[in-house]
């Protein structure tokens, strides 16, 4: 899966003059936290946030009037807040690496560039999405994780004698229980067409796999 394959194409931009109090109503509108802001040619040129927004927001009204506040607001432009350096990824990257960037950077969103063009935004939302996905969360069967000896064929011999068995496998995804610790392997499957006690049953009989935990979805 690619960063392509998740983000929203054409996303809604702002443009440098734009006042913060405009901004603010066009995200609120569109129900969006991250808003790409663009030059008169199209090129991308900064990045406003909510959190960015909201810190221009925070004016002290103590000693001011409404209207006051008003025409202040009204005089800061996206320019004055936008973020200018701007990490962005190719819309070909697969989005493992673009949640990387995102985790190592705490950032929420990656403006989605084609060359020089801006094509779309990928954001945290976007994949949660693709993770609910990947891990068939939408899909019933029976849920089950199993620890496994990370070594060459292991996961085959487990997948195969699933399907041997009539097992039909929706999802089949793997991790490292702990980072430092490279010897054992999860594997998280869902399955469906066998029993929950004969599955356990077939897994555990392989010797070396052992059912971490299981459960029907």
């Amino acid at each position: 899966m690619l960063v392509k394959d998740v983000m929203t194409p054409n996303p809604i931009c702002g443009r440098p003059e734009m006042p913060v109090t405009e901004l603010q109503a066009k995200m609120n509108k569109k129900n969006i936290r991250h808003l790409p802001i663009v030059d008169a040619g199209g090129n991308l040129v900064g990045l406003v946030t909510q959190r960015s927004l909201l810190s221009a927001l925070r004016t002290d009204e103590s000693d001011l009037s409404q209207f006051e506040v008003s025409y202040i607001l009204k005089k800061i432009k996206a320019h004055h807040v936008m973020v200018t350096n701007i990490i962005t990824i190719d819309e070909d990257v697969p989005i493992e690496e673009a949640a990387r960037i995102m985790a190592d950077k705490h950032i929420g969103c990656l403006p989605v560039m084609r060359a020089s063009e801006l094509v779309g935004i990928i954001t945290d939302n976007d994949l949660f999405s693709a993770m609910l996905n990947l891990l068939g969360a939408r899909r019933s069967g029976i849920r089950v994780a199993i620890l496994q000896p990370d070594r060459m064929g292991e996961v085959a011999r487990l997948t195969s004698a699933i399907a041997q068995k009539g097992g039909y496998l929706s999802v089949c995804v793997g991790y490292y229980p702990e980072e430092e610790t490279r010897d054992t392997w999860i594997s998280l499957l869902k399955v469906s067409n066998i029993p929950k006690d004969e599955l356990v049953a077939l897994i555990n009989g392989l010797g070396d796999a052992q059912v971490q935990d299981v459960r029907e979805v």
